[in-house]
């Protein structure tokens, strides 16, 4: 498979490879170059989806009965599997999403350290004994499995954020029924291929290909699914809540607009670092990606003059070809959304500099364009307010920390937050202050730890159960009370 230009791919359901029932299949196309075809994915029907979902129902109770230290070894198995394919996978990674090959690699070697880091972390996560005044009784609590589980993963970061969905879920016990996004079904395909090649057993973890709009009321509403864990838009993810049965479990990860703070006592060459790194890293497709920028007004002329000088010397290419500082836009839509924004904020604010597309020469059959800057942006504007997912940053003014610390919280967002200063008193306030899921001092709003928790507050979530570290396991077990008698 090392050539995947046309290229047929499977689902994977009950332990086999298998075409989808409707026979139809969709072309999955480069973004740096729409003429190169990366491979054809089946554009499953809700009878796929069903069958994945039977066959994770069937093998639940063998599951759950296997030895977790058998389930361990499958998760390190498979994160081998990927260590040694590690070139391949990262390869398919950018011809898909479009990040360029440093970035693929990265993310192939985080989900490999995901899966062990769940296969250690998994078999020490178990219940408590209760001290009480009976000698002849003893209390305690266990924690089982939920079921199956549905995964439905977004596109920016298609396989480091399902290995931290499907690590905690197999390692607890629980079966998987896993939607990749169609925009990078590639990825998803070798993350199962990964456990597969790892010995897992049939039903266990099943991959089903496709539209939204044919396969998810199946893996949301059927009732043998006992979790939903969703990573996407607010608005897809409202949607799920909405259809999901009572007793279905969810956990939504979901938008943001992220500030970051710039104090008048900040050392502005490091804010500028972290702006160009948090806003134009990954082209602006990071749900916890810098898309405000809070200036105090002492220091806004000089840092502004240092972030354009850093923004315009930003390089745009092909994340095969060369080591861009942007590779393109994932697909046409998140493009034409983006361009949107940018008129939108040219009429607004004022433009400093990029938000053009670009179709010359090596951009000519890709999905490009220079990230862009506006200053003289108000609370009130549709992007400060408003979700772009882009390389598109927006520069606010501010004169006190109380100022900017109610600009920074007037969203209905809240994932990532970061400030840049110099003063203990500001870094302490604003940890306890700002209204995010995921605070930073003087690093940049993306990036978070696989040992540590992650997820957000208002509308970037459900603020149920955080994903990642050891929290990321209470989400797919729940817990029974035992009262027993000597």
């Amino acid at each position: 498979m090392d050539n995947l230009k046309d290229v047929v791919f499977d689902n994977y359901i009950d332990g086999q490879w298998l075409p989808s029932q409707s026979g139809r299949t969709q072309a999955n196309l480069n973004p740096a170059d729409r003429d190169d075809v990366v491979g054809a994915f089946p554009l499953s029907t809700a009878e796929d989806a069903q069958a994945a979902v039977a066959a994770a129902q069937a093998a639940f109770a063998g599951w759950r009965a296997t030895p977790i230290s058998a389930r361990a070894r499958i998760l390190n198995a498979a994160a081998n599997w990927l260590d040694s394919n590690v070139e391949r996978i990262a390869q398919g990674l950018t011809r898909e999403e479009g990040k360029t090959l440093a970035q693929s690699k990265m993310e192939v070697g985080r989900s490999a350290q995901t899966l062990r880091f769940y296969a250690v972390e998994g078999q020490t996560y178990s219940g408590e004994t209760f001290p009480q005044d009976d000698a002849q009784q003893l209390v305690y609590t266990q924690r089982e499995p939920l079921g199956v589980v549905s995964v439905i993963a977004p596109w920016n970061f298609p396989i480091s954020i399902p290995a931290r969905k499907i690590a905690p879920a197999l390692i607890t016990g629980n079966t998987v029924v896993f939607k990749p996004s169609s925009d990078t079904p590639l990825t998803g395909y070798y993350l199962c291929e990964a456990f597969a090649q790892a010995g897992i057993p049939a039903g266990v973890l099943n991959l089903v290909h496709g539209r939204a709009g044919e396969v998810g009321p199946t893996l949301v509403q059927a009732p043998q699914v006992r979790a939903i864990s969703f990573t996407g838009s607010t608005k897809a993810g409202e949607d799920i809540c909405r259809q999901a049965r009572m007793s279905t479990r969810t956990q939504m990860e979901l938008g943001g607009k992220n500030p970051l703070i710039v104090m008048e006592d900040a050392d502005l060459d490091l804010a500028v670092k972290l702006v160009v790194q948090g806003g134009f890293s990954l082209s602006g497709q990071a749900c916890t990606g810098t898309s405000r920028v809070l200036v105090h007004r002492q220091v806004k002329e000089a840092f502004t003059t240092r972030l354009v000088e850093k923004v315009r010397a930003l390089s745009v290419g092909n994340g095969l070809s060369s080591n861009p500082d942007l590779g393109p836009i994932a697909t046409e839509r998140q493009l034409e959304s983006i361009l949107s924004y940018v008129a939108i904020g040219k009429q607004e604010a004022t433009h400093l500099l990029g938000g053009e597309r670009l179709t010359e020469g090596e951009y000519a059959r890709g999905l490009f364009m220079r990230p862009a800057l506006f200053t003289d942006v108000t609370q009130k504007m549709r992007i400060a307010r408003e979700e772009i997912f882009g390389p598109v940053i927006a520069l606010l003014e501010f004169d006190s920390y109380e100022q900017a610390l109610a600009m920074a919280n007037d969203t209905e967002y809240g994932l990532s937050a970061a400030i840049v200063t110099r003063s203990a008193e500001y870094a302490h306030r604003f940890a306890n202050d700002i209204e995010a899921g995921t605070v930073k001092i003087n690093r940049t709003t993306t990036g978070n730890l696989i040992n540590a928790p992650f997820g957000g507050l208002k509308q970037s979530s459900t603020s149920t159960f955080r994903e990642s570290g050891r929290a990321g396991l209470e989400f797919y077990t729940q817990i029974k009370t035992v009262y027993r008698g000597i």
